[in-house]
């Protein structure tokens, strides 16, 4: 079976490279519980100073797998904590720095995990979107706090609501991104800053990237958005919207109101 995230362990770091291309590193359940275990492994492992987060393939991250979301608002029985995505509170919980290479078209998670990263490299090809309220769900990862907090409210109500794709210009003009880079000297650009970020001192950074980040604050607003993504998931709303998407055609929502 081919192993969708890669773990590699060297010159103190941890890469985390997603290697699902064939579906365009949609993540499944299975990815977002080996990306949690690393994130939080590497907190306790003295030889990992730093988190690369990259992918293989065209695409870096398609967001959530659409047929688990399916699956999920399917089910006759209520979530249970277990069903929640292991990944969001790990992202807000971490203490080790975490690096991201983002090329092509990032979507939704791809998106708002970025928001946790303490650098952020693309690609002059990148796109970034987060389609949220076009498939009739909510912002996630505790984007719906940080992103405005980022970008300010109308740029990223625009993001989260009309779905507009942001380029990698904007991307760094609007301080999501550190720098825009040719795809060829992605990886690269990025692995050298994860580099530098390891021969700091490790108690001093680790201690400098707490003092920047509210993390109670963070994961009560995950958990809100949690509860707010799972009874749109089980809405007619999302049906509409998903029945739509596996169509090809845009979604009729003027029958809600």
């Amino acid at each position: 079976m081919t192993q969708h995230v890669l773990v590699e362990k060297s010159e103190k770091l941890v890469t985390l490279t997603l290697n699902r291309p064939d579906k365009k590193n949609a993540l499944t359940r299975a990815m977002y519980a080996t990306l949690a275990a690393e994130i939080a492994n590497a907190d306790t492992d003295p030889t990992i100073r730093c988190i690369l987060i990259k992918a293989n393939g065209d695409i870096p991250m398609a967001g959530n797998d659409l047929a688990d979301f399916a699956a999920m608002g399917d089910a006759t029985a209520a979530p249970k904590p277990e069903d929640a995505n292991p990944l969001l509170p790990a992202l807000a919980r971490a203490q080790t720095p975490i690096v991201a290479a983002v090329h092509g078209r990032a979507v939704g998670v791809g998106v708002t995990m970025l928001l946790h990263c303490d650098m952020v490299f693309v690609s002059d090809d990148a796109l970034l979107i987060a389609p949220f309220v076009n498939l009739a769900l909510v912002p996630e990862a505790g984007s719906s706090l940080l992103m405005p907090l980022r970008i300010g409210h109308v740029r990223a109500f625009e993001m989260f609501v009309l779905g507009e794709p942001v380029n990698a210009e904007k991307a760094v003009n609007w301080g999501i991104a550190n720098k825009a880079v040719p795809p060829s000297e992605l990886h690269a650009v990025a692995r050298a800053a994860a580099t530098s970020i390891a021969a700091r001192a490790p108690a001093s950074v680790v201690a400098t990237k707490s003092l920047m980040r509210e993390q109670s604050i963070m994961l009560s607003r995950i958990s809100e958005e949690t509860g707010h993504f799972m009874r749109q998931l089980k809405s007619a709303e999302f049906k509409e919207a998903f029945t739509a998407f596996s169509e090809r055609r845009a979604p009729d929502f003027s029958k809600f109101g």
